[in-house]
């Protein structure tokens, strides 16, 4: 811990590095901001009152998915979500539509006009959903100071706003900062959370709401399953590669052995995320359903709530497909096993060409199913402990998001590090840099 505490000082030596810190830091703050700016028109002590009691079910799976931004209705009540719902659209459309599958190939040029295409999709979908969040909202009496067009109008447009803003701040973490933009938003949502459910922890066993060896194995349930979360995010299948010798004039080059890494969770955190996003337009608007239909309460309650084995099972085979779709488009065994002939290295025993793709295709196969599933398991369970007596602050879905996001950022600044001959985090040893002494 000691060596940790005192290479995490090394982050500081690295000016390009720094900077990169403050400035994801500094978008942290201004996003944070924005979910604490209240949509005119909206009883703010009523809506507070609306979430106090949701420690399950559609609205506190919303809430803590936006990072609290729907307990307060703001501005930044979308999130990432329609962002992330156009990129997954726009993913499908590139494989399905030959001029995007070919605008895909043309570089960068390709690749911004993609872009754009996800921008003018992500403004349609927030505004599907922020008319649908708008009526959900408007329905529950109360709420809502005085309802109408007028109401509908300005938060739809002040929602689309907010949503395009919050994209543009992934996008500026992505250009100057650290990590991936649109998973560190909702890392940082997620992750200012955190705070609050372990005060409403300690209050409830203060208050004699939940027993204290309950509450302490919760904790260490908790710290056992981010432990085994980070055991699998860091699993691995090591598959060597063999270099043949060259000689190129009067050298000897290749003849050398490495391998290539596949990860049992090559996909990371994005099925999970893929899943959420889709999943997230319907229950709302079941929720709205609901609200203005009571006698169909009991049907959307059996078949569309976030407890509900329905969704449970659909949001475990989203997953699972996401994963494996995902993992097809990271990875190429046919380009990889090219690329891997092309450099003169070969997998030994295997064939190289067709054969070496074919051996690639099973290897993700086999390592990418356990990890599908891992994720699936991970993302359901919470909502199969929810009806016990078991205290449950956080969701399967935040977690691995949060674990996962951690990884990825901590991997990139240790590269950082170990690029510029500086120690990473685990390392021992006195830092050389130009503070040292």
């Amino acid at each position: 811990m000691v060596v940790l505490l005192r290479n995490l000082k090394n982050i500081f030596y690295v000016e390009e590095l720094r900077k990169k810190l403050f400035y994801t830091l500094m978008v942290f703050a201004v996003y944070r901001l924005g979910v604490h700016i209240t949509m005119p028109g909206v009883d703010l002590v009523a809506l507070k009152g609306l979430f106090s009691g949701a420690t399950s079910g559609m609205l506190w799976h919303l809430n803590l998915f936006s990072g609290g931004a729907l307990q307060y209705f703001s501005i930044f009540a979308l999130g990432m979500g329609p962002y992330i719902s156009a990129s997954i659209m726009m993913q499908l459309l590139t494989i399905m539509v030959p001029s995007l599958e070919q605008l895909s190939k043309d570089g960068e040029y390709g690749r911004r006009i993609i872009g754009q295409y996800t921008r003018y999709l992500t403004l349609l979908i927030s505004l599907v959903q922020g008319l649908s969040m708008v009526l959900y909202i408007e329905s529950k009496p109360g709420l809502i100071i005085v309802p109408g067009w007028e109401f509908r109008i300005v938060s739809v447009f002040l929602m689309m706003v907010g949503s395009l803003f919050v994209m543009w701040l992934g996008e500026q973490i992505n250009s100057h900062g650290l990590g991936n933009g649109s998973s560190m938003i909702i890392f940082a949502g997620i992750v200012a959370g955190l705070p609050s459910s372990g005060i409403r922890l300690i209050e409830n066993v203060r208050l004699g709401q939940t027993d204290p060896i309950i509450a302490v194995v919760f904790v260490l349930f908790a710290l056992a399953v981010i432990s085994c979360v980070i055991f699998l995010e860091k699993g691995e299948r090591k598959v060597p590669v063999q270099y043949a010798k060259r000689v190129i004039g009067n050298k000897l080059y290749g003849g050398q052995t490495s391998f290539i890494p596949l990860k049992l969770n090559p996909a990371g955190v994005v099925p999970v995320i893929f899943a959420s996003a889709i999943l997230g337009m319907p229950m709302t608007l079941a929720g709205m359903v609901a609200s203005r239909w009571p006698s169909l309460n009991n049907l959307v309650n059996t078949w569309f709530s976030y407890n509900s084995a329905f969704y449970n099972v659909l949001n475990a085979g989203l997953i699972v497909f996401f994963a494996f779709f995902y993992t097809a488009i990271i990875f190429n065994p046919l380009e990889l096993a090219d690329n891997l002939r092309k450099s003169g290295g070969f997998v030994p025993g295997i064939r190289p060409g067709a054969r070496t793709a074919q051996f690639f295709d099973y290897l993700l196969t086999r390592i990418g199913f356990p990890g599908a599933l891992y994720l699936a398991t991970l993302a359901i369970v919470p909502s199969l402990l929810s009806g016990s007596a078991f205290p449950i602050m956080f969701s399967g879905t935040s977690l691995l998001i949060v674990i996962g996001v951690g990884l990825d950022t901590s991997a990139q600044i240790e590269s950082h590090l170990i690029e510029r001959k500086y120690e990473g985090f685990l390392s021992t040893g006195r830092l050389k840099g130009r503070w040292s002494r």
